[in-house]
């Protein structure tokens, strides 16, 4: 039997392009304007990793309180523009099954509390599961720490974990976990992106992943 350990954003729940918009708003208010496919490709990373990359890729120094404004200000948009969180197609049958079935799983996410906790209880997540946020570790992805973080929390060997995303710097950082991952196309990515980063398998949404357990060999 594997554990899965599932990113958020994307994932489980449909918000990857709410985190655009209000990327792209909350960068023209500090005057710095970048198309919204730019944004999309960083997608997964966490607030800092994103500031950086995409003013480097603009050409742009931000000083670290900018960055932190920045960061400040994308979660007061995101809220606005999404103040209630949809699970994806299956999310939410695919933990209640997981739970039912006595499968190990936990979720490791770019994300920081207090953005996330409308995702999780979206989900049906309590304070039981094994959630890690970014908050908990050093590097956020595409390092491998949430994984490890949460695989080791889970109390499972890291051979034993898939890991679960929509992103390619989700994939990149199972693969420097040494984890097997799965790439779901939900968060935008195309199959090829995935399966080019590193995706063991690559299915639609969480509810054809559901459909598809028995031959990943997670069931007990």
């Amino acid at each position: 039997m594997r554990a899965l350990i599932f990113d958020l954003d994307g994932t489980l729940v449909d918000t990857v392009y709410a985190h655009v918009f209000a990327w792209q708003r909350a960068l023209a208010e500090s005057g710095i304007a970048i198309e919204g496919w730019r944004i999309h490709r960083r997608i997964g990373m966490s607030g800092g990793l994103f500031t950086r990359a995409v003013t480097r890729e603009l050409g742009r120094d931000l000083s670290p309180e900018v960055a932190v404004t920045l960061q400040r200000r994308h979660g007061e948009l995101f809220a606005q523009l999404l103040p209630e969180r949809r699970p994806l197609n299956g999310a939410v049958e695919l933990l209640r099954f997981l739970r039912s079935a006595g499968v190990l799983y936990g979720i490791a996410t770019s994300g920081r509390r207090p953005e996330i906790n409308a995702s999780l209880e979206a989900l049906g997540v309590g304070e039981e599961a094994v959630v890690v946020e970014r908050g908990d570790v050093l590097r956020a992805k595409p390092e491998p720490d949430l994984f490890l973080a949460c695989q080791e929390r889970l109390g499972v060997r890291v051979e034993e974990c898939y890991a679960v995303g929509d992103a390619v710097w989700d994939l990149l950082a199972a693969r420097r976990a040494g984890m097997l991952s799965i790439g779901l196309l939900s968060g935008g990515y195309g199959e090829d992106e995935l399966s080019r980063a590193g995706a063991f398998r690559v299915y639609r949404d969480p509810h054809e992943l559901l459909g598809s357990l028995d031959e990943l060999g997670v069931l007990p």
